[in-house]
């Protein structure tokens, strides 16, 4: 009797542990990266969105300014906002656009530091989880791509959010394209507890700046304009939670929004390599600080105090500058 009473405990115990660690792992919580800033407390970043064409429509030409202002600046990672692979993403993980596309184009040795990206539009036309591979990283060390993730520095934190899914086109009218949704479903829990997840770790934050980085404008006088699923889900949660960037790709081009409605400042970063001349939308000259249907590329100088943005064009002009600042408080 006594035996069979310390089996059954035992056996009670085992299931409290099992079904504890099935909750325990069925509660998702967005990966975490540190990076450290530099010796003087700075942190210098530069942003590149749309731009896996193989070198073509210029994306050689964007690299190689990439390159010279990344070294003037002594930039300590690069953020791509997605569609890394054209048109159709990666085949697998043995894909050559990944060498042609990325590690034979950006050689500066200013480039040669971590790249933190997220998934386009573009990239879910093909196999995804070759781009979320470790096998990537194991071909070119400076690759880290998750779906969502945070890059987590000491003055600022960067929450990488999964865009694409929200977008409805893509699953009700996806004309002749094959997008791969596997991770996703069932997609309406997916995007729930995404959102959850993100409100989640942006109310833990307590960095000193809450940047969001996702493909999909939020809002844009670009050809695509504003993604009305992301304003609906996800804006509410970015405004509720004091984040001071929106940084997205998808539209070929640069532009800074400052929107009456909203706190939150709006960067498009999506002129890597083929741009949309004249494919423009109403502009705002209330809210439109800078738009420019162009090529080109981002950066981000950031301190406990302040952060400068600048954009540049393929000749590596600076088309554009903005900067804001916050009193920084000592916690000594």
């Amino acid at each position: 009797m006594v035996n069979k009473n310390i089996n059954f405990l035992f056996q009670t115990v085992l299931l409290s542990a099992i079904l504890c660690l099935c909750l325990k792992s069925s509660i998702a919580e967005l990966q975490r990266f540190q990076h450290s800033v530099k010796e003087d407390g700075s942190l210098s970043v530069m942003v590149v969105g749309d731009w896996g064409r193989k070198g073509n429509y210029n994306q050689s030409e964007v690299a190689f300014q990439m390159g010279i202002v990344g070294e003037k600046l002594d930039i300590d990672f690069v953020i791509s906002t997605g569609d890394n692979f054209y048109d159709d993403g990666l085949t697998g993980v043995d894909d050559p656009a990944f060498e042609d596309s990325f590690t034979k184009i950006y050689t500066a040795p200013s480039l040669q530091k971590q790249w933190y990206n997220v998934l386009g539009n573009h990239d879910y036309r093909g196999d995804v989880e070759a781009q979320l591979s470790p096998v990537l990283r194991k071909l070119d060390s400076r690759w880290i791509c998750l779906r969502s993730f945070i890059v987590d520095t000491e003055i600022a934190e960067f929450f990488f959010v999964d865009t694409t899914p929200f977008a409805n086109k893509y699953f009700t009218d996806p004309e002749d394209h094959v997008y791969d949704w596997k991770g996703i479903s069932p997609r309406k829990k997916y995007l729930s507890n995404l959102l959850k997840d993100v409100d989640s770790a942006l109310k833990e934050s307590t960095a000193k700046w809450k940047f969001v980085v996702g493909h999909h404008t939020m809002k844009s006088a670009g050809h695509h304009g504003n993604t009305v699923e992301i304003i609906k889900q996800l804006l509410p949660i970015l405004e509720a939670n004091d984040v001071d960037l929106y940084i997205n790709g998808h539209d070929h081009l640069l532009q800074h929004i400052s929107s009456l409605d909203s706190p939150i400042q709006f960067l498009t970063s999506g002129g890597g390599s083929k741009a949309w001349r004249g494919d423009v939308q109403f502009l705002d000259p209330k809210e439109m600080k800078f738009f420019y249907d162009g090529q080109g590329f981002m950066t981000m100088q950031i301190t406990h105090t302040q952060i400068d943005i600048a954009f540049y064009d393929i000749f590596g002009q600076v088309l554009h500058k903005w900067g804001t600042s916050k009193k920084h408080y000592s916690t000594i």
